[in-house]
C-alpha cells in the first residue's frame, strides 16, 4: 500500500517496532525489504535476529539513547540516528570517535526538529509542539547542524520530524514537511549534504469501524488506500522542491492495528445500582489503551444472541477502577463463558502489556490465510518468577 502510494518518490518504509515487536511480525516486514524504526537497544536486538542486512535499514529514534545503545547501533551499521538534543549529538560523536579507531565508523545523523504543528489527537500522543519533550526547536536547528558538521565523526545528512500518533488528517503532515523542506534548503545553502527526510509516523486508523455515525446513520467505511494516498500527496508535493532526497516513513499502528484482536472470555455479569458490568478475563494489563488514552476498541461477541441490546461496562479483573475495556457500550446480551473479540489490538496491545497483579500474558497466534501458528506461548507463573532472586 505504501509502496504504491509513494512509487513516484524514492522512499524507505521503516516499520515502527514499538507498535508490535513480535519476531514473527518483524520477519514478515523484513521479507518485504522494508526498514525498521526503533527506539531502544532492545528493539535493535530484535531486528538483529533477522540478520545484518535488516540492521542496515534501521532508523534509531528516541529521546534517551544510552552510550551502550549507541555503540550497538554503530557496530551494527544502522542507516541513521535520529537525535533529539545537543547533548545526545555530543555523546554520539564521542562513541563514534571511540569506535572509529577499530572500525572506521562515522555516524549518520538526522536531527529531529520540532515544527510546532498542532495535530488533533490525544495529548499523550501529540509530539510536535514546543512544550513536548521531543525534538529540537526548528528555529535553533541550523546552529545545531553547523556544530555537528564540525565533528569528523558525524555525518549530519538528514532531517527528521514526528508530530504525533493516531492522526487522521493529512493536512498536519503536509504543514510539518513544508517547514522541514524550508529547513533543508537553508541547510544545503549552508553547505550540508542533506540526503534524507524522515517524515515520522502517526497516520491513524478508524477504531470505530462498525459503530453508528454521530448522527445515527450508517458510518462511512474506513478506506486505508485513500488514507495513505492523501498522506502521500501531502508529503510528496513539498518534497519535490528538494530533488535528490530519500523519504523515510515510520508507520506502525497503520500496518498492524487492524490485523490483531484480543480474545477474552466473560467471567461474570453483575449489577451495581443502575450499572451493568461485564467482567472478562482480559484486563488493562493485556490492553492498556482504554485506561491510558480513553481509547475506543470495538467489542464483538463471537456468538451474539438475538434480542435487545443493553448498555454495559466491559471491565477486567485487575484491582484498579481504571481497569476497563469499554464504558457505556451498547452490546448484545452477554453471559458467563461467552467469548468476545476486542478489535484493532494489533498495535500497542501486546507491546504495552504487563504482568501487573502477577498476571501472565496470553498466547499469541498468527493467522495467515488458512494457516494458524503459535508465535508466543502463554506465559506461566514460572516465567514470571524465574528472574527474581531470593533475599
Amino acid at each position: 500500500m505504501f509502496a504504491r502510494a509513494f512509487s513516484s518518490f524514492r522512499h524507505l518504509t521503516c516499520y515502527s517496532v514499538k507498535a508490535n515487536s513480535s519476531l514473527a511480525i518483524l520477519k514478515i516486514i523484513d521479507q518485504r525489504e522494508a526498514g525498521f524504526d526503533i527506539v531502544s537497544g532492545g528493539e535493535l536486538e530484535r531486528v538483529l535476529t533477522l540478520g545484518t542486512e535488516a540492521a542496515r535499514r534501521v532508523v534509531f529514534s528516541g529521546v534517551g539513547k544510552t552510550a551502550a545503545e549507541m555503540d550497538l547501533g554503530l557496530r551494527s551499521g544502522i542507516l541513521i540516528f535520529n537525535c533529539e538534543s545537543e547533548a545526545e549529538i555530543e555523546l554520539l560523536a564521542e562513541r563514534a570517535a571511540k569506535l572509529k579507531v577499530k572500525q572506521g565508523i562515522k555516524a549518520r545523523v538526522a536531527l529531529r526538529v520540532n515544527p510546532d504543528v498542532f495535530a488533533e489527537t490525544h495529548p499523550y500522543i501529540s509530539t510536535g509542539l514546543r512544550e513536548h519533550k521531543f525534538g529540537i526547536d526548528i528555529r535553533k536547528a541550523r546552529a545545531v547542524y553547523r556544530a555537528a558538521a564540525k565533528s569528523p565523526h558525524l555525518d549530519p545528512c538528514g532531517v527528521s520530524v514526528h508530530i504525533g500518533s493516531q492522526i487522521r488528517s493529512a493536512e498536519p503532515f503536509g504543514a510539518a514537511i513544508s517547514r522541514v523542506v524550508d529547513l533543508v534548503l537553508q541547510l544545503r545553502r549552508d553547505g550540508l549534504g542533506i540526503h534524507y527526510v524522515d517524515a515520522g509516523g502517526g497516520l491513524g486508523i478508524d477504531y470505530h469501524a462498525g459503530s453508528p455515525s454521530a448522527g445515527g446513520g450508517a458510518k462511512t467505511a474506513f478506506d486505508p488506500v485513500r488514507q495513505v494516498g492523501a498522506y502521500a500527496a501531502a508529503l510528496i508535493a513539498p518534497l519535490r522542491k528538494l530533488g535528490d532526497i530519500t523519504l523515510l516513513l515510520e508507520p506502525g499502528r497503520f500496518l498492524v492495528a487492524q490485523a490483531g484482536i484480543l480474545l477474552a472470555r466473560v467471567l461474570y455479569v453483575k449489577k451495581n445500582g443502575t450499572k451493568t458490568f461485564v467482567i472478562t478475563d482480559a484486563g488493562m494489563n493485556d490492553l492498556i489503551r482504554p485506561a491510558l488514552y480513553q481509547a475506543h476498541h470495538e467489542i464483538v461477541p463471537i456468538a451474539p444472541r438475538p434480542g435487545r441490546k443493553r448498555v454495559v461496562d466491559v471491565v477486567g479483573p485487575v484491582c484498579e477502577t481504571g481497569d476497563f475495556l469499554a464504558r457505556d457500550r451498547l452490546l448484545p446480551e452477554l453471559r458467563t463463558g461467552d467469548l468476545v473479540a476486542i478489535l484493532d489490538a494489533g498495535a500497542y496491545g501486546s507491546s504495552l502489556s504487563s504482568n501487573y497483579n502477577s498476571r501472565p500474558r496470553p498466547a499469541e497466534v498468527l493467522v495467515e490465510g488458512k494457516s494458524v501458528r503459535l508465535i508466543r506461548r502463554r506465559e506461566t507463573m514460572a516465567d514470571l518468577l524465574k528472574a527474581e532472586v531470593e533475599v
